[in-house]
C-alpha cells in the first residue's frame, strides 16, 4: 500500500519520485513496443508524467491484493494506452517488470487493449471509447452508497472523447450528484485515430465547458510533474468544500521524452523500425539524465 501521505513529503522529493517513476514507465513502454514489434507507443510516452503522479503519489492500494476493499480506484478509459497502464502497474509493484516483455503475445495477461478480465489491478474494459467517464460515474455513486466517499475514483481519457455525447451526459450526472470524490483526466494530445482532434471536431474551449457542467475545472502541461501535483493538490482541497467533480485537463506531446518521436510525423499508430528501439530508449536515458534522474539499472 502507499503508506506515505504525500503531504508529509517535500514537494520536491514528490517531483523527484514521479520523474523518477515515468521515466521507469517509459521504458517500460518502449520495452513492451519493441518486444511485440508494435504498439501505442507514442501516447504512451505522452501519458507517462500523469500514470506516475496517478500511481506513485495519489492512489491508495495494495500491491499484493489489487482488489482490496479499501481502495482508491484508476479507470483506463482509453484500453489501447494499455501499454502504459501495464508498465504503470509493474512500478508500483502490481505485476511484475519482467512481464512487460509478454505484452501482446499469446496466452499473456497483458493483451493490447487493457481488460479487467486479465489483467491484475486492471478495473474495466476500455476499448469502447466514450464510456470511462460514465463508468467512474458508476463507481463513485457505488462508492457513495457503501459509505466510503473518502476512496477515490480516477479516470484517464481522451481527447478524441470528447467528441462523444456519452461523456458530456456523464458530466452533467457528477455535477449533479455532486461527487467530489471523482477526479476526470483528459489527454489533450491533439490526436485521434482519424486525425488532428482539432480538425475531425473542435473541441474548445474546454476549461471554459467543464465549468460550465459544475465541474472543479484546472488546465496543466501534463507533461510537468510540478503542474500535476498542484492540480491533483487543488482538487483533493476542493473536494471537501465544494463536493464538485474535478477535472485536470492536461496538454501532452505524443512521444514524450524521446526526441525523435516527439519530432515525427504524430500519427495514431506509430511504426518504428527495428533499429530505431535503440536508439528511442538511448535518447531517452539521455534526457533523464540531463535533467538529473539517474537509474541504477541504466
Amino acid at each position: 500500500m502507499t503508506s506515505t501521505l504525500p503531504s508529509t513529503q517535500s514537494i520536491d522529493l514528490r517531483v523527484s519520485t514521479i520523474k523518477e517513476a515515468a521515466y521507469n514507465i517509459r521504458m517500460g513502454v518502449l520495452e513492451q513496443g519493441e518486444a511485440q514489434g508494435e504498439g501505442y507507443v507514442g501516447q504512451g510516452l505522452g501519458s507517462a508524467d500523469i500514470l506516475a503522479a496517478v500511481y506513485k503519489d495519489q492512489l491508495r492500494y495494495k500491491p499484493e491484493d489489487p482488489e482490496w476493499e479499501d481502495r482508491d480506484h484508476f479507470l483506463l478509459s482509453i484500453g489501447h494506452y494499455a501499454l502504459a497502464l501495464y508498465s504503470a502497474l509493474a512500478e508500483a509493484d502490481v505485476i511484475p517488470r519482467e512481464e512487460l516483455l509478454t505484452y501482446a503475445a499469446d496466452d499473456s495477461r497483458l493483451p493490447m487493449s487493457a481488460m479487467s478480465t486479465y489483467t491484475p489491478g486492471v478495473e474495466i474494459a476500455g476499448g469502447s471509447l466514450g464510456h470511462g467517464l460514465g463508468l467512474g460515474v458508476g463507481r463513485a455513486l457505488g462508492l457513495r452508497a457503501q459509505g466510503r466517499d473518502d476512496q477515490k475514483v480516477f479516470v484517464l481519457f481522451s481527447d478524441g472523447e470528447l467528441d462523444e455525447g456519452s461523456t458530456w451526459e456523464a458530466a452533467m450526472a457528477a455535477s449533479h450528484w455532486k461527487l467530489g470524490n471523482l477526479i476526470a483526466i483528459v489527454d489533450m494530445n491533439g490526436l485521434q485515430a482519424d486525425g488532428p482532434t482539432a480538425e475531425v471536431l473542435s473541441n474548445e474551449p474546454q476549461e471554459e465547458r467543464w465549468a460550465s457542467f459544475g465541474w472543479h475545472t484546472l488546465r496543466v502541461n501534463g507533461n510537468d510533474p510540478l503542474a500535476l501535483l498542484e492540480a491533483f493538490d487543488a482538487a483533493s482541497e476542493t473536494a471537501s468544500a465544494t463536493g464538485q467533480p474535478h477535472i485536470i485537463i492536461c496538454d501532452t506531446t505524443v512521444g514524450k521524452g524521446v526526441p525523435m518521436l516527439e519530432s515525427r510525423e504524430k500519427l495514431h499508430f506509430m511504426k518504428i523500425a527495428t533499429d530505431e528501439w535503440s536508439v528511442c530508449k538511448k535518447q531517452l536515458t539521455e534526457g533523464y539524465k540531463a535533467d538529473g534522474i539517474k537509474n541504477e539499472d541504466n
